[in-house]
């Protein structure tokens, strides 16, 4: 049955903002559409417009107003349930945007062409998915709920925001090589599947109708990482040097702690699925990615472990990756500790129910605060470990063991990047701000 979808192209300056954006931040944008036919000659054209799948259910199918029409503007929910659904939006925006910035950082270090062109896809659909956000906040009014502040400016907002001033902390993080390139978009974009499949229930019908048309771009995202691991773990086998299972690692223990976190607290979410907007509460969404991510990962073992003894029938392999998994010993010259391991849910995380415990990758647990960042500063990247987020990490991980604060304090005392001065994307000028526990901010430093 073919795909009935609604192209919109956002009003014309609003439009041009946006182009305006991607030749700042996604410079090989035109190239990539050059040379799009060569790279993806089954796909469409990308365009650059919001999509809204049609024939789609008008019924709220979740929560407390479960048989009831969906809502087509902000006004017809209640100002909770309104507010709610803005700060989902506008947040969403800004994962979109602030995921090309990364990217931008390392695509050219990608090792062949077609890498690159399959980061700047994953680029360029971003900047759709964005657009799609602008779209919801442009098309009707939300003045009501927004504190006065106008889509203009909240578009403005968000096409401001920059790496470090970002709403969730994963897009706040730079790249440190190619690498991350390809382990965010196994990851992180996985977790981007889990939102916009809660959010095709969503109780606002135009946000449900944005739903689809993202989760199909959705699906390449995901390959677009999980498919050059494969390739990569398989060179690892065969002795490849510029590549390595302990590069991986030490991205995935990078990252699967902030795509965890990205599900929110693993108490929350009883607010999303009453109001109608998802379908999951944040524990077990997080839950199921967890166990995704290590099905993702015993297919990539399967494929180095064939590809170190390429005369092991596929059975073989899985029992001898059973074996690995269940001794933790070594086969023929092959460790456990070669193979890509899942960290531990509570293994190196600043937010949530598990906030600054010192829990290894498997689970093993730490008592003193200096071994824990000496086993962290072992297992990531030197590029990472030398970063001033891993610096601010330690002080606040110190002073919760100190019982200086609590976690919840030191939650919030993380500092992040604010801009300040010009909204245009050329400006360079931020600062650090540190949030206070009552929400007051000081200004740490200014560069």
């Amino acid at each position: 049955m073919a795909l009935k979808v609604e192209n919109v192209e956002l009003p014309k300056k609003y439009h041009d903002a946006v182009e305006h954006w991607h030749r700042h931040n996604f410079k090989d944008y035109d190239l990539l559409l050059k040379y799009w036919d060569k790279y993806f000659p089954k796909d469409d054209q990308f365009c650059l417009c919001a999509k809204m799948e049609l024939g789609t259910t008008d019924v709220i199918q979740i929560g407390e107003q479960k048989g009831e029409k969906k809502r087509l503007k902000p006004e017809e929910m209640t100002p909770e349930q309104s507010g709610h659904l803005l700060a989902i939006i506008k947040a969403q925006a800004s994962t979109e945007f602030g995921s090309i910035q990364q990217h931008a950082a390392t695509v050219d270090r990608a090792p062949e062409d077609e890498d690159k062109f399959w980061t700047m896809r994953v680029m360029a659909e971003e900047l759709r998915h964005g657009y799609q956000m602008l779209h919801l906040l442009l098309s009707e009014d939300w003045s009501s709920v927004s504190g006065g502040v106008t889509g203009e400016q909240m578009v403005e907002e968000i096409l401001s925001m920059t790496t470090g001033s970002h709403v969730l902390d994963a897009f706040n993080l730079d790249y440190d090589s190619y690498t991350d390139n390809v382990v965010f978009a196994a990851c992180i974009d996985r977790v981007g599947k889990y939102q916009l499949t809660m959010q095709k229930v969503c109780a606002y019908k135009p946000m449900a109708d944005s739903m689809p048309p993202m989760l199909r771009e959705e699906a390449f995202h995901l390959a677009a990482g999980v498919i050059p691991m494969r390739r990569w773990a398989q060179k690892a086998a065969k002795g490849d040097v510029f590549v390595t299972m302990r590069m991986m690692q030490h991205a995935l223990n990078k990252w699967v702690p902030r795509g965890l976190e990205m599900f929110g607290d693993e108490r929350g979410g009883d607010t999303n699925v009453n109001f109608g907007f998802k379908d999951m509460k944040n524990d077990e969404a997080s839950s199921l990615y967890h166990e995704e991510l290590r099905k993702m990962i015993r297919d990539i073992n399967t494929r180095y472990i064939r590809a170190r003894f390429p005369d092991y029938t596929p059975e073989k392999t899985e029992q001898v990756l059973d074996e690995l998994e269940r001794s933790r010993g070594t086969h023929h010259g092959l460790a456990w500790t070669d193979l890509l391991r899942l960290p531990d849910k509570r293994f190196f995380r600043r937010k949530g129910v598990h906030a600054f415990q010192m829990v290894g990758i498997d689970g093993e647990p730490f008592t003193d605060v200096e071994d824990w960042l000496r086993y962290l500063a072992a297992n990531l990247n030197d590029g990472y470990i030398a970063s001033r987020d891993m610096k601010l990490y330690a002080e606040a991980l110190r002073s919760v063991v100190s019982g200086e604060k609590t976690p919840a304090e030191a939650i919030k005392s993380m500092p992040r990047l604010k801009r300040v001065g010009g909204t245009c994307p050329c400006s360079k000028g931020v600062r650090w701000v540190m949030e206070d526990a009552d929400g007051g901010q000081t200004t740490v430093a200014v560069r």
